[in-house]
C-alpha cells in the first residue's frame, strides 16, 4: 500500500523526494566534533588531539557514505531527473560563488598591504628582509601543469557526450596525474622557500592564498579520481555525467584562480 503511494505521488512531479537519512545527523555531530576537539586540543586539554581526530573521521566518513547514497540514487534508482540535474548544476554553481568570495578576502587582504605598504615594513613591497620566489621557476611549471590539466579535462567531456569511452578515460587519467604533479611542485616550493608563514603580512597573505588553493587542488584531485573510478565502471552517459560536470567546474575554478594567484603574488607581488 505505501508502495503504490509512493509511486503515485512520483508521477506528479519529476523531483527527488529524498527518504529519510541517518547522514545529516551523523555529520553534525561530526561537526560538533571536531570543533570541540580543534578548541581542546589547541588549548592543551587531555584528549584535545584524539577528539579532533574522531571528529574529522566522522566528516569524512559521512562525506564518502552521503555520496555513496547519491550515486546509488542516481545511477541504479534512476531518481535524477533532467529537474534535479538543474538543480544539483545550480547548486554547484552557487558553491563555487562562494568559493569565489572566499578568496577574494585573500586578494583583498594582499592588495590592501602590497599597494599601500605601511612604514612597519619598510614602506616597500615586497617588504625588507623578504627574499621573494622566481615567478619564472617551479610556479610557472606550476601554471603550465595545471593549464594542460583544463585541456585534457575539457577533451574529457567531450568524449564523454561523444560516447567515447577509452579516451575520456585516458584524458581524465592525464588530469588526475597533473593535479598530483601540481601537488608535488607546490610541496617541493613549500620546503625550499627561503621564508615562512609567520614572517609578517608577506608570509601570511603568501602561504594562506596559495596553501587554501593547494588544499583546493588536492580536493579537486580526489573529486576527479572519484570520476575516474565512475567512468571505468560505466556510470556515467552521454546524457546523464552530472557528477564529472561538477568535477570539471570546479577543475576549472582551480586553474582561473591559479592564474590569478601566480601573476598577482608570484610576478607582480614579488617585483
Amino acid at each position: 500500500m505505501n508502495t503504490n503511494i509512493k509511486k503515485e505521488n512520483y508521477l506528479e512531479h519529476p523531483f527527488h523526494m529524498v527518504g529519510p537519512s541517518p547522514w545529516p545527523f551523523v555529520a553534525a555531530t561530526g561537526a560538533f566534533t571536531t570543533t570541540t576537539g580543534g578548541v581542546m586540543y589547541m588549548h592543551n586539554y587531555q584528549n584535545g588531539g584524539f577528539t579532533l581526530l574522531l571528529g574529522t573521521f566522522l566528516i569524512l566518513f559521512t562525506m564518502g557514505t552521503w555520496w555513496r547514497d547519491v550515486v546509488r540514487e542516481s545511477t541504479y534508482e534512476g531518481e535524477h531527473t533532467t529537474y534535479v540535474q538543474n538543480g544539483l548544476r545550480m547548486g554547484m554553481i552557487l558553491f563555487i560563488v562562494s568559493e569565489v568570495m572566499f578568496f577574494f578576502a585573500f586578494f583583498w587582504a594582499f592588495f590592501h598591504s602590497s599597494i599601500a605598504p605601511t612604514v612597519e615594513i619598510g614602506s616597500v613591497w615586497p617588504p625588507k628582509g623578504i627574499e621573494t620566489l622566481d615567478a619564472w621557476s617551479i610556479p610557472l611549471c606550476g601554471t603550465l601543469v595545471l593549464l594542460y590539466s583544463g585541456v585534457s579535462c575539457t577533451a574529457c567531456h567531450h568524449a564523454i557526450v561523444a560516447g567515447n569511452r577509452f579516451e575520456s578515460i585516458t584524458r581524465l587519467i592525464h588530469v588526475v596525474t597533473m593535479g598530483l604533479t601540481f601537488t608535488f611542485f607546490q610541496l617541493f616550493e613549500y620546503m625550499n622557500a627561503p621564508f615562512s608563514i609567520s614572517d609578517g603580512i608577506y608570509g601570511s597573505t603568501f602561504y594562506m592564498a596559495t596553501g587554501f588553493h593547494g588544499f583546493h587542488v588536492i580536493i579537486g584531485t580526489i573529486f576527479l579520481m572519484v570520476c575516474l573510478y565512475r567512468l571505468y565502471k560505466q556510470h556515467f552517459t552521454r546524457t546523464h555525467h552530472i557528477g564529472f560536470e561538477s568535477a570539471a567546474w570546479y577543475w576549472h575554478f582551480v586553474d582561473v584562480v591559479w592564474l590569478f594567484l601566480f601573476v598577482v603574488i608570484y610576478w607582480w607581488g614579488g617585483v
